[in-house]
C-alpha cells in the first residue's frame, strides 16, 4: 500500500477483498495480492478467486490502491472530443481561424464513416473544441470563420463548454441565423452542443468503449457522468451491449426531472442489476470564468456597467429551491453547479433553506464566510483542480485580488469539508492522476506554483479520488489499482511529487476483482 515498505498479501473472492495480511500469510489457494499496507498498498503478490478459478498474481513490489473515481465527467463529450478539430493551443481568434482554414484545405480523412472534426453531425459540419478566448486581444466573429469556411458549417466549442463560436452556415443550420457575432453562451451554447451530440448510436457507443478502456488503463473504476442527456437509456443500452469496464453513476437534469420521478429513479438505485446506478440531480446556476459568465459579487474588468457585468445567474434562488425540494423529496441527491462567489453563496443558501445535503460542483471562487458552510451543511465540494492550471491567467485578470480564495482546496479541507475530485472531462483530461497532480502541486509546464498555500497532500488528493479513502478495506468491493510507483512517497518538494503523480504508471485495474486493464 502507498507510503509503506512492508509487503502484504491481499485475498479476493466473489468480487470482494477477503483478507489483507503480512506477505506470506495469504490464502493463495484462493487468491491474494502481495501489497504493502499503507493508505493504499505496496505489493508483492496478489490473489483473486471466484467460483470457477483461482489465480495468484505476483505484483513484484508494486503498490495497490483503492480504484480511482472521476466524480465529474461528460462522458460522451469526452469520448467524442478526440475526433474533433483541436483548437486548444490557439492564443487568438486569428490563430483559430488559421486552424479552421488548414482543416478545410486538408479535407480531414474519414474515421468510422464520419469526417474527423465533424464527428458529431452528418452533412459536413466541422466541429472543433478547446478555444479559450478570455485573454484574446481580438474578438471571435462569424465573419472571421466565414472567410475560410465557405458554405460549410463550422461549430467550435469552448474549452469550458459554456460557449460556442459558429460561422454563418452553422448559425442558419442551428436556428440562429442573423446572430450578430456568432458567439453563443450558456443555454444557447448548450442547445447547439446537444444537437452536435446526435451521433449514430453505434458510433458514439464505440467511442465510449474506447474512452472507458483508456480510463481503466489509468486505474479508474468509476465515473459520475453528468452528460446533458437522458443518461438512463444511454447507459442501459451500453451495459446491455457489454460495456462493463467502469461503474457509472449518471446525472439527471431539470428538463428530465419529471421523467425521472415518473420512472421512480432514486439516487443510488442499481439499474438492471449491473454496475450502473442512478446518480445526482444536476442543476447549473451560473456560467464559467473564461466565458465571463460565472456569477460574482464584483464586476468583471472591461464589462463594467453592462447588465451582465457580474456574470449570469441562470437559475434564480426561488427556482433553485423549488427544484431542490422536489428532487430531494423524490430521492434524488442534488449536485449544483456554481463557479462565481455569488452563485456559490446562493447555492449554499438554498441547501440550508431546504435542509438537504448534496454536492456543490466546481466551487471555484468562494466568499471566505462560505468556506466553513460546506462542512456545517454536509455539502461535498466536488472540485476540479486541473481547472486552476488552465484558468490561472484568466483568473488573475478577471478575479484580480480574489484569487487567494479561488480553487481553495486547502482552506476547504482545513474547514472540515469533504472533497470529491474530478476532471469535468472534456474540459480537462479524464485522468485522476492529472487531477491529483494539480491539487498537490498547483503548477504545470514548469511554471511557478499558483497560490501554493492551497495545495493539499497526496494522501488527501488520493482519498478524494476514491470511494474508499486511501486504504484497502476487508469486505469492500475489490475495486483496486496497482501502480509501479508509490503515489504517497514522502517528498519535501510538492512540485516533484506532483510531477510524479501526473504520469504514474498503472499496471493493473480490477473492478470487483475482474481485470479491466492489465500489463502484468
Amino acid at each position: 500500500m502507498p507510503g509503506e515498505t512492508e509487503p502484504v498479501d491481499v485475498t479476493i473472492a466473489d468480487g470482494r477483498v477477503m483478507a489483507v495480511v503480512p506477505a506470506g500469510r495469504g490464502d493463495f489457494g484462493r487468491t491474494s495480492t502481495g501489497a504493502s499496507p499503507v493508505e493504499a498498498s505496496l505489493s508483492s503478490t496478489f490473489a483473486r478467486n471466484d467460483s470457477a478459478s483461482a489465480e495468484r498474481i505476483d505484483l513484484e513490489g508494486r503498490w495497490v490502491i483503492p480504484g480511482l473515481w472521476d466524480n465529474h465527467v461528460h462522458f460522451s463529450a469526452w469520448a467524442a472530443v478526440s475526433r474533433r478539430l483541436d483548437v486548444s493551443a490557439a492564443r487568438s481568434a486569428a490563430e483559430v481561424i488559421a486552424l479552421v482554414r488548414d482543416a478545410m484545405d486538408g479535407r480531414p480523412r474519414a474515421t468510422d464513416g464520419v469526417p474527423t472534426g465533424g464527428a458529431a453531425v452528418g452533412g459536413g459540419v466541422l466541429v472543433g473544441f478547446g478555444f479559450r478566448d478570455g485573454l484574446w486581444a481580438d474578438e471571435p466573429t462569424a465573419a472571421g470563420l466565414d472567410a475560410v469556411s465557405g458554405g460549410r458549417p463550422v461549430v467550435l466549442v469552448s474549452g469550458d463548454l459554456h460557449c460556442c463560436w459558429l460561422n454563418s452556415a452553422a448559425l442558419t443550420r442551428f436556428g440562429r441565423a442573423g446572430h450578430p457575432t456568432g458567439v453563443l453562451r450558456e443555454d444557447d451554447a448548450f442547445a447547439v452542443q446537444r444537437a452536435l451530440d446526435d451521433v449514430p448510436t453505434a458510433t458514439i457507443d464505440a467511442w465510449a468503449l474506447d474512452a472507458a478502456r483508456a480510463a481503466a488503463a489509468r486505474g479508474v473504476v468509476g465515473v459520475v457522468d453528468l452528460e446533458m442527456a437522458w443518461n438512463h437509456d444511454v447507459w442501459r443500452r451500453r451495459a446491455a451491449a457489454g460495456h462493463d469496464l467502469l461503474r457509472v453513476e449518471f446525472g439527471i437534469y431539470p428538463q428530465h426531472l419529471d421523467r425521472a420521478i415518473a420512472a421512480g429513479l432514486r439516487t443510488g438505485d442499481v439499474v438492471d442489476g449491473g454496475i450502473v446506478r442512478v446518480g445526482p440531480f444536476k442543476v447549473i446556476t451560473d456560467g464559467s470564468l473564461n466565458t465571463r459568465t460565472a456569477y460574482c459579487f464584483d464586476e468583471y474588468p472591461g464589462l463594467e456597467g453592462r447588465p451582465d457585468s457580474r456574470g449570469l445567474l441562470t437559475v434564480p434562488p426561488a427556482e433553485l429551491e423549488a427544484l431542490l425540494a422536489r428532487a430531494t423529496a423524490a430521492g434524488l441527491m442534488p449536485a449544483v453547479h456554481a463557479i462565481g462567489d455569488h452563485a456559490n453563496t446562493l447555492v449554499l443558501d438554498a441547501f440550508e433553506r431546504i435542509g438537504c445535503s448534496g454536492s456543490l460542483e466546481h466551487a471555484q471562487l468562494l466568499a471566505l464566510a462560505d468556506i466553513p458552510r460546506f462542512a456545517a451543511l454536509g455539502v461535498v465540494a466536488s472540485v476540479q483542480p486541473e481547472h486552476a492550471m488552465d484558468d490561472r491567467d484568466v483568473a488573475d485578470r478577471f478575479w484580480a485580488g480574489r484569487t487567494g480564495r479561488s480553487f481553495a482546496l486547502a482552506s476547504l479541507l482545513e474547514a472540515g469539508a469533504a472533497l470529491a475530485l474530478g476532471s469535468d472531462a472534456p474540459v480537462a483530461p479524464l485522468d485522476p492522476w492529472v487531477t491529483m497532480a494539480a491539487a498537490v502541486g498547483r503548477t504545470r509546464d514548469g511554471r511557478e506554483p499558483w497560490h501554493p498555500e492551497q495545495r493539499i497532500s497526496a494522501a488527501a488528493a488520493l482519498a478524494a479520488s476514491t470511494r474508499a479513502g486511501t486504504r484497502i478495506r476487508v469486505g469492500a468491493p475489490a475495486d483496486l489499482a496497482v501502480t509501479d510507483l508509490d503515489p504517497l512517497v514522502p517528498s519535501d518538494d510538492p512540485t516533484a511529487a506532483a510531477d510524479r503523480l501526473r504520469t504514474i504508471p498503472v499496471a493493473l485495474t480490477l473492478l470487483a476483482g475482474r481485470a479491466t486493464h492489465r500489463t502484468l
